[in-house]
């Protein structure tokens, strides 16, 4: 079978989050258990996130990345004790990678007044933009994320037989971090650079929103040896599972290799992924016996710490190793 008969399931979560008949939830978990037993990855539909929220988040990621550059590395994240803020094109770079990602994007997290563990929580830097063109569409649309992402947490825990209140063991104060994501044409890009190199997703649920048309997004297929094209159709999200997901499921759940290739010559595109881990000191919740008790902030600093300059009392705050 080739990759062009091949795509990832198309599942609608409406059976789940508004059953109609006996089964209907059942039958969502069992399709997302499937799915992220197979791919680590799925498409889904009927989420319940209005596309006129979707929208409002795009013209936002618009208007803020078409600031002018000195404007916009004014809200550098690397100046941000909680690394909150503006990531210029050509600053990420990952082992291995010839070249760093041509990409340029904005993190922000959970909107917490002060800053608390060395900066895993903390207040997001806001750009000096009208409320209604970027703070209010933008922390609408985090918001709505944030409530899918537990969702797809609460229906990956049933596909193994938990319940969803274990949700509580390892998601109090949950770290999720939100990344709105710029990339240039392919003709503003280098020979062999990628948009994003190729990667696993550290840790938990991802949710992501690609700007519809503006198809890019690449997944390893193992076992076929390909890259699978996944298409940005409008109302659609896609849903992965990290290397966390996988290592705490056992193996059930898999995290496939992903990268963004932006292959319009004269277009940029746009994409905002919404990360679910769980708490910073929060251990293996499905296998408490589980001899890796590695919690999710010493996960995440042992994953970075080579592509971010984290500070050394973050790192004394989580026990990781130097």
């Amino acid at each position: 079978m080739s990759t062009d008969e091949i795509t990832l399931p198309l599942i609608d979560l409406s059976g789940y989050i508004n059953p109609k008949s006996p089964g209907d939830k059942e039958r969502v978990i069992a399709e997302v258990r499937e799915a992220c037993t197979q791919y680590g990855f799925f498409q889904t539909k009927g989420h319940g996130i209005p596309l006129s929220v979707q929208r409002g988040l795009l013209q936002s990621i618009d208007t803020l990345f078409n600031m002018p550059k000195e404007e916009k590395r004014k809200l550098s994240y690397l100046e941000n004790v909680s690394r909150r803020g503006y990531e210029e094109s050509g600053v990420s770079l990952r082992e291995g990678d010839a070249l760093p990602d041509s990409k340029e994007a904005y993190y922000m997290g959970r909107e917490d007044p002060v800053v608390e563990h060395s900066g895993f929580y903390g207040p997001n830097v806001w750009p000096p933009l009208p409320e209604e063109q970027f703070r209010g569409p933008v922390w609408d649309y985090y918001q709505a994320t944030y409530g899918l992402g537990q969702t797809i947490w609460e229906i990956l825990l049933q596909g193994l037989g938990h319940s969803t209140s274990m949700m509580e063991t390892f998601a109090k104060k949950p770290m999720v971090p939100m990344k709105m994501i710029r990339y240039p044409p392919l003709s503003a890009t280098l020979p062999g650079q990628f948009g994003v190199g190729a990667h696993n997703d550290f840790g938990g649920v991802t949710v992501l929103l690609q700007q519809p048309g503006r198809h890019g997004l690449e997944v390893w297929l193992e076992g076929k040896e390909t890259w699978l094209p996944v298409q940005a159709t409008e109302d659609v999200y896609v849903i992965n599972c990290g290397d966390m997901i996988m290592n705490w499921s056992g193996g059930e759940y898999k995290s496939a290799k992903h990268r963004v290739i932006n292959k319009a010559d004269n277009e940029s595109r746009l994409s905002c992924a919404t990360f679910f881990h769980g708490d910073i000191f929060a251990t293996n919740p499905l296998n408490p016996a589980d001899p890796n008790k590695a919690t999710v902030g010493q996960l995440l600093v042992k994953r970075f710490r080579n592509q971010m300059s984290f500070h050394k009392e973050l790192i004394a705050e989580v026990g990781a190793q130097a």
